[in-house]
């Protein structure tokens, strides 16, 4: 979104959710005493050191020990021990030039694709086979009103990254060979964009996928913030008004989760820090058709999202004033950490990662 400008995811399965939520619980350096429904107890970040002051808004966690991260100053980290060694495998070049990245998707600890925005040539696309050891460009904008933010895949081959709207539509580019090649999808099955709306290339949220078509995508700076969906990989689009509040640049959806094809959460609100931001965040239980406002909503601003391992109530949302937890697929939240995270991404072996400004990256892990 350009208004930003820089600033712009054993036990049994069953029981996997529940037992991280409550390890989620033990007591946190940034603790801070909370009230409400649910376990009293707070998330345990386990903070790991990047060796970095880059911002990470990009966040693919594969598993318990590996991880991605994407972020400032052209900056792409890999862990494959649980975050306690990170390697800068960041393309060659990306730094001279200060490309932003703000997305990263990953299939495994060797595969993975970058999303680098900006308007005209700074919106980049690189994908790497060898764990971050070379990398190809795979797709370079040169539409000068374009202005990438997003990134996601349904399956290693079929993935979409999306625009701003070029002439009043959201332009959606789309791979089928694991982000090796990129085209534009016609424009004919996207609604009319609102006058000032926009993506937030925040936490590489705003564009989600859930199963083998569905994927949704999340907007903000006009009147209202809507929420679109596309059920045959984004060659239509169906357009809904969420609750969480609009009306100026800096305010809409930020960052979108989905467990399923129909549950979701989004969050929001305004990132300016002298803002407030009620009702930040919304659920949906019919695949985005419809979306209530969170009747007990986090108290702050925030950007990233995401289910708690094979949790079906469970979430964690993150932001600049801390984490919230909720144990009610998104209806109630209450804040318990404070330190600062821009995305959140969970895994299916029982592991949650975060990161943030000032290289910050965090695990929470369940065995």
């Amino acid at each position: 979104m350009r208004a930003k400008g820089k600033m712009r995811r054993l036990m049994s399965p069953a029981l996997c959710g529940a037992a991280l939520a409550a390890a989620l619980a033990a007591p946190a350096a940034h603790a801070a005493p909370v009230e409400g429904h649910g376990p009293a107890r707070l998330p345990a970040w386990t903070s790991t050191d990047t060796g970095t002051d880059a911002r990470f808004r990009g966040l693919a966690a594969v598993s318990s020990r590996t991880a991605w991260l994407a972020g400032s100053l052209g900056t792409v980290l890999r862990t494959t021990d649980g975050g306690r060694h990170w390697r800068d495998v960041s393309p060659p070049g990306a730094a001279q030039e200060e490309l932003e990245f703000r997305d990263i998707e990953a299939f495994d600890a060797r595969r993975a694709v970058a999303l680098a925005i900006g308007e005209g040539e700074a919106s980049r696309v690189f994908r790497t086979d060898d764990g971050g050891a070379t990398w190809t460009e795979s797709f370079r904008n040169t539409d000068a009103h374009a202005f990438y933010d997003c990134l996601t895949f349904f399956d290693s081959r079929h993935g979409l990254a999306m625009s701003d709207p070029v002439d009043g539509r959201f332009r959606i580019l789309s791979t089928a060979d694991g982000g090796r090649s990129w085209k534009v999808l016609p424009g004919a099955g996207m609604p009319q964009a609102q006058a000032g709306e926009a993506g937030f290339a925040a936490s590489g949220q705003c564009l989600v996928s859930s199963g083998p078509r569905d994927v949704w995508l999340a907007t903000g700076g006009a009147a209202t913030a809507r929420v679109l969906h596309s059920r045959d990989r984004g060659l239509t689009w169906t357009a809904t008004e969420s609750p969480v509040p609009a009306g100026d640049p800096a305010r809409g959806v930020f960052g979108l989760a989905f467990r399923d094809r129909t549950h979701g959460i989004a969050v929001g609100g305004d990132y300016r820090a002298d803002q407030p931001s009620p009702r930040a965040s919304a659920t949906t239980s019919d695949g985005g058709r419809s979306w209530r406002p969170s009747p007990a909503a986090p108290a702050a601003y925030r950007s990233g999202v995401a289910w708690l391992p094979h949790s079906r109530s469970a979430a964690l949302a993150v932001g600049p004033t801390g984490t919230d937890l909720t144990t009610d697929g998104g209806r109630t939240w209450r804040t318990v950490d404070t330190g600062s995270y821009d995305t959140v991404d969970c895994t299916a072996d029982g592991a949650c990662w975060a990161a943030g400004e000032q290289g910050r990256a965090a695990r929470a892990v369940v065995r």
